[in-house]
């Protein structure tokens, strides 16, 4: 058990009035995409002007998504969470391959335990997620994320909210500078 006890830090980055929200799959190769430009999106419109609230969009086509997403899961109820999740989201990104099917199914990843999964992780992330795993609180958390995608009418990942209304014309294939300016141009709500 962790510090904070089973309590998941908010995947919040930055502090300002609009509020970027993505939705993300672990895995997803297109998620990875979009994760990777997070931060040079808070460089270029500032902390200060934009909320980054990453939400976890699990997803049974890619077979081990639930398992990873636990493991973001668990990472933010470890001691400064927010940045561990983050940290495990990185380390899944840099090691994609090593969690996903050939073809969403086949392949040398079909043979693997949620275990070794767990192990995986661990070893890329620097971090003990076990026993965080382990938690049942974890439950109540992975399915907030799950009603508040569905709730939205979101399905697939990644999908961009500015100000709580989805904004179709975002994609993870984007400059930067394209997410900054319908971050610009949001209406503060």
């Amino acid at each position: 058990m962790s510090d904070n006890d089973g309590y998941a830090a908010p995947l919040h980055f930055g502090r300002g009035p609009t509020i970027f929200e993505v939705f993300v799959e672990p895995t997803c190769p297109f998620s990875t995409k979009a994760m990777g430009k997070l931060e040079p999106l808070l460089a270029a419109v500032g902390e200060d002007r934009v909320t980054v609230k990453l939400r976890l969009q699990s997803q049974p086509w890619h077979q081990w998504s639930g398992v990873v997403t636990r493991c973001v899961i668990a990472a933010s109820t470890l001691p400064d969470g927010r940045d561990r999740a983050w940290d495990v989201l990185k380390a899944v990104a840099q090691h994609r391959e090593e969690f996903v099917f050939e073809n969403h199914a086949t392949g040398p990843n079909r043979t693997t335990t949620p275990d070794e999964i767990i192990e995986r992780i661990e070893g890329y992330s620097g971090f003990a997620l076990a026993a965080a795993f382990d938690n049942p609180k974890l439950d109540t958390i992975t399915k907030w994320h799950s009603k508040y995608a569905r709730q939205n009418g979101i399905h697939v990942s990644p999908t961009f909210m500015v100000n709580g209304l989805i904004d179709p014309d975002l994609g993870s294939g984007d400059e930067v500078d394209q997410w900054a300016e319908a971050i610009r141009g949001a209406p503060v709500r």
